[in-house]
Order: structure tokens, then sequence, then C-alpha cells
């Protein structure tokens, strides 16, 4: 009787960890993507959902190809901080207010060789719950302004 038991718990502990470890997996390899609308252009952006995926971004890649952008959502009201983390290329970042642009910061450059103490953190100046990467130059190429707003397109 006791073997038995033990037996089931091996296996309930074995599926657990093999569950476990594939979720853990399947975060840092699926990234989900949806299109969104700001100035009249649609844009397929990549979501970063997740806190590894907040904290990876766009570092790493050389290029933002085939997506025109990165989404970061926030449930809570804040000052959502970001920085140039492990970045090859220059990006605009764009700050929203329940879809409204509250802030930009434009052609932030890239930081090779720092430490993460180092880097500078770029942050609005008022609350947001939502970032969006851009290529860099993009906001002055579509005459960004505090003001204009996002739509969710998909």
């Amino acid at each position: 009787m006791k073997e038995k038991m033990s037996r089931g718990k091996l296996i309930f502990l074995v599926v657990f960890f093999v569950a476990a470890g594939f979720l853990f997996i399947f975060q840092r390899v699926y990234w989900p993507h949806t299109v969104v609308e700001l100035k009249d252009q649609k844009l397929n952006v990549l979501v970063a959902k997740n806190i590894y995926q907040q904290q990876k971004g766009l570092g790493g890649r050389e290029s933002l190809a085939p997506y025109d952008g990165m989404l970061f959502p926030y449930s809570l009201l804040g000052k959502p901080t970001m920085v140039m983390r492990d970045m090859e290329f220059s990006i605009d970042i764009v700050w929203f207010l329940d879809g409204e642009v509250v802030d930009f910061a434009p052609q932030v450059p890239t930081e090779p060789g720092r430490a993460e103490f180092e880097y500078i953190r770029y942050y609005p100046r008022t609350e947001a719950n939502l970032v969006l990467e851009l290529p860099g130059g993009w906001a002055d190429e579509h005459n960004l302004r505090i003001g204009d707003r996002i739509v969710h397109s998909q």
C-alpha cells in the first residue's frame, strides 16, 4: 500500500516538474504579437506580457524585423522605466496612459559595454500603463505628439 502511494506521488512530481519546465521554456520562446494603430499607421508589434519578456525586451536582437515594435502593457499605473540593455539599434520609447501618449523619448541610443547599474534609465514625466518601443526616428518621421492615441486594431 505504501509503495503504491509513493509511486503515485513520484509520478505526480515527475508530471508536475515536466509541466512546469514546459511552461518556463514556453514563456521564453513564445512571444505574443498584435496589431495596433498609431498616427494612422498599422503596426505589427510583439507584446512583452511577463516579467522575463519585459526584462529581455528587444535586447539581443539585431533589428525589429519582421515586427514594427514592442508593446509593454502594465496592469498598474506607474512610471515604467526602460533601459537599453543589450540593444543593438536605437529606438523611440513612447509612454501611454489609457491609450493616450503622455511622453516619449526619441532616438534613444544604444549603450554597448555598460554594466546593469550604468544604464541610463528612461521614464515618463507622468504615470503610464503602456509602453511602445519603435524604431529610432519613427516619432519624428510621423510627427508624434503628446495626446496622440493608440488603438488596438486586431
